[in-house]
């Protein structure tokens, strides 16, 4: 379903989000805090917007999706950017990278399309150096009514017709966002899964009224 939509990807994530995606993507950024020349695993990394955010603030990144067909679309803005990212294809429920290599783990938009999302917070944890630190961006159900509405409203209604009118690839792609962001877990939930994996240290920020949030968690143990 992402491969077929990975030509359009990037267009379509601007038009239907009107851009805020952008801003809460620069905040994640800020928000976690890494040593100088530390290293970061964008897991989920898409087509490479938060990637490329990370490269450009400073941080060694590699970034990593299931997805095959967004890779080469990443590895083409970053040589447009004129910045060195590694790229790889990798299952996040079984990466591909030794126990304590990173110093940070970023996922946008991604945690809520792994099969077993939990077992990736697994992974995750097992990757980063002690110390080391988780940052996730994403969708949850929405608590506010007013938002909720709005953006319910959105999602079923308006964003499905302009998947099509955009031709992008297979809309059921458009249809799928909704109903995962409906059915996915609530923050309360999310931040169990977190503190099942072994994090610590947690926090999380609402972005738009709730419509994303951003979850920051650390790695103080070395686990196994």
């Amino acid at each position: 379903m992402f491969a077929d939509i990975a030509p359009r990807y990037d267009f379509l994530n601007r038009v239907l989000s009107f851009g805020i995606d952008r801003s809460w993507r620069k905040k994640t950024v800020r928000s976690i805090a890494l040593p100088k020349d530390g290293r970061l695993l964008d897991l989920c990394c898409g087509t490479g917007d938060l990637a490329l955010e990370f490269s450009g603030a400073g941080v060694q990144v590699i970034g990593a999706d299931f997805t095959a067909p967004m890779l080469p679309l990443a590895q083409a803005k970053a040589a447009r950017a004129r910045v060195e990212i590694v790229w790889a294809q990798a299952d996040a429920q079984e990466l591909p990278f030794q126990k304590n290599s990173f110093d940070g783990v970023s996922i946008a938009f991604g945690i809520r399309n792994v099969y077993d999302p939990e077992r990736a917070l697994s992974e995750c944890f097992r990757v980063l150096r002690p110390g080391g630190q988780l940052a996730i961006l994403e969708f949850f159900p929405i608590k506010n009514r007013v938002w909720k509405a709005c953006f319910g409203f959105y999602f079923q209604q308006v964003l499905p017709r302009l998947a099509r009118v955009f031709r992008a690839g297979r809309t059921g792609a458009y249809d799928y966002l909704p109903s995962s962001v409906a059915s996915f877990a609530t923050t309360q939930v999310f931040t169990s899964w977190l503190e099942k994996a072994g994090f610590q240290g947690i926090k999380k920020t609402a972005f738009t009224g709730g419509v994303a949030h951003l979850f920051l968690a650390q790695a103080l143990n070395d686990g196994d």
